[in-house]
């Protein structure tokens, strides 16, 4: 198995049943553009991201992920990951392809999260008003909100964090970089990676005991003042703002979590904690008497809500 056959994290559509108000979130606060609509859905991009969109908007009834999408390294690495992924038992099988890419094989994983593999994309091209003399980037800064540079992550609550994790390295090529165990061996959390990136995905128990919810979409700033810049925005209209600006142990990165109005959370990632250039890297894992600093380096506590609420939301006492 090539270590590239899945390369990046291409795009993320959310259900919202809040929709015009979740993309004013997100194009009057966060700065991302809106590059197409489609039915009940919206694409968007952050400017600083090459493809056509990077997040799909979709009125939905409840908050949730309705899916992810994953770029493989080439299109024979794509059928190769299809191959392997159906004799797994979680593939979905093929759709023509959407907005903005090609074909593109969906699965699901051991938690029921919806996933697509995929390799034709369409790249981002900037009207003549929006295109920069910075070549290295699609189009120009823009002058709304603190616009965020790209996408970066994704965080899904797992019944399973261990079975989760295997699938995602052996199905798909994902490392292993950092990850949580408690004393009695339960694994609580771990972040993976198919690039230096600390993580593209991170894994979370969900201590509700439910199944296959999205716990956060994380878009990167670069710099951690730029938290503090859009944190000012967020209280001035009245954005719920779970916790931070502060800094994660985990990943050494500087985060900031909030609510978009549709229910979705959103973590504003204040830069990109360290990069893994090391091809024998080995996990770093937190103890249970560790996680105190692991969770928040410094900053105030995450509060438990942090731990509980995902979306689609359910509570403890519902049935499982």
């Amino acid at each position: 198995m090539s270590n590239f056959d899945v390369a990046q994290l291409a795009h993320v559509e959310l259900f919202s049943p809040k929709p015009e108000e979740t993309l004013n979130f997100f194009t009057q606060y966060l700065g991302l553009q809106v590059t197409a609509r489609e039915g009940q859905s919206v694409y968007l991009r952050a400017y600083e991201d090459f493809y056509h969109h990077t997040l799909k908007i979709t009125e939905g009834k409840e908050a949730g992920m309705a899916h992810s999408a994953w770029r493989a390294g080439s299109e024979e690495a794509l059928y190769r990951k299809v191959q392997s992924l159906e004799k797994s038992g979680y593939g979905k099988g093929w759709i023509e392809g959407d907005l903005g890419h090609g074909q593109a094989y969906q699965f699901q994983t051991p938690d029921g999260h919806n996933m697509e593999l995929l390799w034709d994309v369409e790249y981002y091209e900037a009207p003549a008003d929006q295109k920069t003399l910075l070549k290295s980037r699609p189009q120009k800064r823009p002058n709304v909100g603190v616009p965020a540079r790209r996408l970066d992550h994704i965080n899904l609550m797992c019944s399973d964090v261990t079975k989760n994790k295997e699938f995602m390295a052996n199905e798909l090529g994902f490392k292993l970089r950092e990850n949580i165990v408690m004393n009695d061996g339960l694994e609580m959390g771990a972040w993976m990676s198919v690039s230096p990136l600390v993580h593209e995905v991170a894994l979370m128990k969900d201590q509700t005991g439910h199944k296959g919810r999205f716990h956060h979409i994380a878009f990167w700033y670069g710099y951690p003042q730029h938290l503090m810049d859009v944190a000012d925005l967020l209280v001035e209209n009245d954005i719920f703002i779970e916790a931070g600006p502060g800094k994660h142990g985990v990943s050494q990165a500087y985060f900031m979590y909030v609510y978009e109005p549709g229910g979705n959370r959103v973590e504003l990632f204040g830069d990109s904690g360290y990069l893994i250039l090391d091809p024998d890297w080995k996990p770093v894992t937190w103890r249970e008497n560790e996680l105190e600093k692991g969770i928040v380096w410094y900053g105030s506590q995450l509060p438990s809500e942090y731990f509980l609420y995902g979306t689609p939301h359910k509570i403890l006492s519902e049935t499982k």
